[in-house]
C-alpha cells in the first residue's frame, strides 16, 4: 500500500505535462514527484487509441515500480485513450488522476452561454472523451471541437515563437470564433505555452480553461481522502525520466516548468513506429 513519503508520479508524451507539474509543485511543495516524458514516442496526438492505451499501461506499470502513491496522466490524448485501462491500477491502492474531467468541470462552471470550445489533438477530439465529460456535468451545453495536429509539435520544437505560430493558432481558433463560444478548453498540456496568442485570437471575453490548477486541487483531495498526504512544512523533491534525449528534455523542459531541471535520467520503453 502507498505511504506518505512515496512520490507522486506524473507522465506525458513530452514536455507539455510540465505545465501541470508546475502547478503541482507550487500547490503541493511538501510532496515528492517523479515525471516521465515519453519524448521518444512523441507526438501522441496522431496515434491510434489502441496504441495509446498500450503506451499508458507500459508507463503506468513502470512508474508504479518507482513506488508511486498516486499517478497523474498529464497528457490529454493518453487520458482520453487509456484511463479505462489504468483504472485497473486502483486495485493496487493507487489512485489515477487524468486531465479530462477536471477541465470539463471548470468549463461547465465558466460558461455563460453554454457554448464551449475545445482545442485538442486529433486523438483527443476523435475519442469523444470531452464530449462525454462535458455532457455529464452540463447536459445542455454545446461543445465545438477543433483538432489541432500541428500545434503541439510546433510548441515541442521550442522557442522563440514566430509569425508562423501565430498564423497556426489563428487558423485553429477561427471555427471557435465563428461558433460564438464563450469558454475554450485547452485540450493539450502544450497549449498553455501559447495561451497569450490563443487569448488574443479569441478575444478577452472568452474564458480559457487549462488543466494545471484543476489537477492540483484534485490531487490534493485524493491524497487527503487516502490519508497519504505529507505534512505541510516538509520540503519535497522532484526528478525526471525521459525516453528520448535527456539533454534536449532538460533544455526545453525548463521553459515549460519555469523551475530548474538538473539531472534527467534516460529510460528505455518499447519502441514504436513514428506517428
Amino acid at each position: 500500500m502507498p505511504g506518505r513519503r512515496d512520490p507522486i508520479a506524473v507522465f506525458d508524451s513530452g514536455v507539455g505535462g510540465l505545465t501541470v507539474l508546475h502547478e503541482l509543485l507550487v500547490s503541493l511543495p511538501q510532496e515528492d514527484f517523479v515525471y516521465l516524458g515519453d519524448t521518444a514516442r512523441f507526438p501522441y496526438g496522431e496515434r491510434s487509441a489502441a496504441e495509446l492505451e498500450r503506451f499508458v499501461v507500459e508507463i503506468g506499470t513502470r512508474l508504479l515500480g518507482h513506488g508511486a502513491k498516486l499517478l497523474v496522466v498529464a497528457c490529454n490524448s493518453a487520458t482520453a485513450a487509456g484511463m479505462g485501462a489504468l483504472q485497473t491500477l486502483a486495485a493496487t491502492g493507487i489512485d489515477v488522476v487524468g486531465v479530462v474531467t477536471p477541465e470539463s468541470h471548470l468549463a461547465a462552471d465558466a460558461t455563460r452561454s453554454g457554448r464551449i470550445g475545445l482545442l485538442g489533438t486529433r486523438a483527443t477530439v476523435a475519442s469523444g472523451a470531452y464530449q462525454r465529460a462535458v455532457a455529464a456535468v452540463a447536459p445542455d451545453a454545446t461543445l465545438v471541437s477543433v483538432a489541432c495536429p500541428e500545434l503541439a509539435p510546433i510548441i515541442q520544437r521550442g522557442f522563440p515563437f514566430d509569425e508562423a505560430v501565430v498564423d497556426t493558432v489563428r487558423g485553429y481558433c477561427a471555427p471557435l470564433r465563428e461558433a460564438g463560444v464563450d469558454t475554450v478548453i485547452l485540450g493539450c498540456t502544450h497549449y498553455p505555452l501559447v495561451r497569450p496568442v490563443i487569448q488574443r485570437e479569441l478575444g478577452r471575453g472568452v474564458a480559457i480553461v487549462s488543466s494545471g490548477h484543476a489537477i492540483a486541487e484534485e490531487v490534493h483531495a485524493e491524497l487527503a481522502a487516502a490519508g497519504v498526504e505529507r505534512a505541510e512544512g516538509a520540503k519535497g523533491d522532484y526528478r525526471f525520466l525521459a525516453t528520448g534525449d535527456p539533454d534536449g528534455f532538460r533544455r526545453l523542459g525548463t521553459r515549460f516548468l519555469q523551475l530548474p531541471i538538473d539531472e534527467v535520467r534516460h529510460v528505455e520503453l518499447p519502441r514504436a513506429a513514428a506517428a
